[in-house]
């Protein structure tokens, strides 16, 4: 099959495409926060989204896991489809979506009464596995990808809350990707944790993109540098630009998304 070709020009190949997101308008209310989002996001890649606060940014994402609907009085336009489905169309289960497209939020949010090992099992029990031996290997599996298993496992039984800050957002990544989702949002995961913790997240992410199609949310520009294959510039819930992270920072097209990255608004 042939290359597809996003409204600003980045083509990609379909075959590499793990997201297709189709004209997504996204509303609280009236207010309009995303204005006809168009773009693809390859497979086994990390994708950035970077712009100022209340540009969209994690709205965009939450959409692309049907989180925003959750929200009261919110509500979606236009097509997210995720392998060959659009996980808006009728009859979707939005629960069935969130087990695939799995979400990493801003702080670490362990399950606070669960130990290190039952909260990420907790997931795998809610979707149906009985098996111990089958679970504990999952669990184990999991840990080892979030690169955290061997600092936990001899603390398996320990609550989740006893770890350090960026040893509970490895956990709760860990937890994500027990499900074996398709896609793992991130939303701002390491702007609550101090450098050396960054520092582990952000070699985690580029490490799970062998596995996994990566979205990451961040204000942090350095950050998306270092670690985003693609980036998209989001404005004013418009998708100003999107190509090559080197080209966003280096040659952007759209002079909005060189004044973002030159630090000149924003």
């Amino acid at each position: 099959m042939g290359a597809l070709r996003a409204a600003d020009g980045f083509s990609v190949s379909r075959e590499s495409v793990a997201v297709e997101v189709k004209d997504l308008h996204a509303f609280y209310g009236r207010q309009e926060a995303l204005k006809g989002v168009t773009m693809m996001l390859p497979a086994n890649a990390v994708t950035a989204i970077i712009g100022p606060s209340g540009c969209g940014k994690s709205t965009f994402i939450r959409c692309l896991n049907r989180m925003h609907e959750e929200v009261e009085g919110a509500s979606v336009q236009g097509a997210v489809i995720i392998g060959e489905a659009n996980i808006y169309a009728p009859g979707v289960d939005p629960v069935e979506v969130r087990r695939r497209v799995g979400m990493v939020f801003q702080r670490p949010n362990p399950f606070p009464h669960l130990s290190v090992f039952e909260n990420v099992a907790a997931g795998l029990r809610l979707n149906g596995m009985h098996s111990r031996s089958e679970i504990a290997d999952r669990v184990e599996e999991a840990l080892r990808l979030a690169a955290l298993w061997d600092e936990v496992r001899d603390r398996l039984s320990a609550p989740g809350t006893s770890l350090s800050g960026g040893q509970q957002q490895r956990l709760c990544i860990a937890r994500a990707i027990a499900l074996q989702p398709q896609v793992l949002l991130m939303d701002e995961p390491a702007s609550a944790l101090d450098p050396v913790a960054t520092s582990r997240i952000e070699e985690l992410a580029v490490s799970l993109k062998s596995v996994y199609t990566i979205v990451i949310v961040t204000h942090n520009m350095q950050q998306a540098a270092r670690i985003a294959d693609k980036t998209a510039f989001f404005w004013l819930g418009e998708l100003v630009e999107f190509d090559d992270t080197d080209t966003i920072f280096t040659l952007p097209k759209d002079k909005r998304t060189e004044d973002y990255v030159r630090g000149r608004m924003g």
